[in-house]
């Protein structure tokens, strides 16, 4: 797996495809891996340039110790999109990869030819949600991710998925298993520091896809609305049937949402 050097880690990604249109790079969502968009890449890589990667700690990029910040991750995109000399980019951030596309939109709006900000939201976490962050931080620090990765993917999917679709359930359990304990704590305690976003919506000068899953209830489509409703150029789509994982449940139609707002 080739790897770039990202403010002092080696970052692993995958770059597949080719188009004319700007190259695709898409930000997986905590604690998972860039082949959550394996669905995704085989959908695109048809007419479109896709860049996956892995945020540190996790896959198979390298870690330090946290707290992590969504300003860091977003400089470590930067370095990627600079060492490869990929210019503007279409760039999509699922969940965690959400806010790390917000954070690298408003320090490097230069490099942006569109966003899609996928089940994610612009909101800081509750009180409530960072006690939660730092339990699951020391959790992981004591035990390790095998915990996570038992428990998260149930929480996450929906429960037709796990019951029909158990593979599903179990890659995405894997992906976890892959994260370092270091980038799956450094991880938590960033998204529990992350700053509200609000402010910097309305002016997203560039086209906006917004994607959610309709039961989705850790980023609900709420949250998803009032982005929509607070960016100038933003297309709104709730996938029927979905959770917060909406690209594993219902992989087909979360493509084709993907497919429309990047061929235009």
């Amino acid at each position: 797996m080739p790897t770039v050097p990202t403010n002092g880690i080696d970052t692993a990604y995958t770059d597949q495809g080719q188009g004319d249109g700007a190259p695709v790079v898409l930000i997986h969502g905590f604690p998972y891996n860039k082949s959550m968009w394996d669905d995704q890449v085989a959908a695109l890589t048809g007419s479109h340039r896709v860049i996956t990667y892995d945020l540190r700690g996790h896959g198979e990029s390298g870690a330090t110790s946290g707290p992590y910040t969504m300003e860091m991750l977003a400089d470590d995109l930067h370095e990627l999109i600079e060492t490869l000399s990929l210019g503007t980019v279409a760039l999509g951030g699922f969940s965690m990869g959400g806010y790390v596309a917000l954070a690298f939109a408003r320090a490097y709006p230069e490099h942006l030819a569109k966003l899609m900000l996928l089940d994610t939201r612009h909101l800081p976490d509750s009180e409530q949600a960072r006690e939660g962050r730092e339990n699951l931080a020391k959790q992981v620090e004591a035990d390790g991710v095998e915990g996570v990765a038992g428990a998260l993917p149930g929480r996450m999917l929906t429960e037709s998925t796990v019951r029909d679709r158990p593979a599903v359930a179990a890659r995405a359990s894997d992906m976890i298993r892959a994260a370092s304990p270091a980038g799956v704590a450094g991880s938590a305690r960033a998204m529990a520091l992350r700053r509200d976003q609000s402010d910097m919506l309305p002016g997203i000068s560039v086209p906006t896809l917004i994607v959610v899953g309709d039961q989705d209830g850790i980023t609900p489509p709420a949250d998803a609305e009032a982005m929509a409703a607070a960016i100038p150029n933003a297309t709104l789509v709730t996938i029927a049937g979905a959770n917060h994982l909406s690209n594993l449940d219902k992989p087909d139609e979360f493509n084709r949402a993907l497919i429309d707002f990047l061929s235009v």
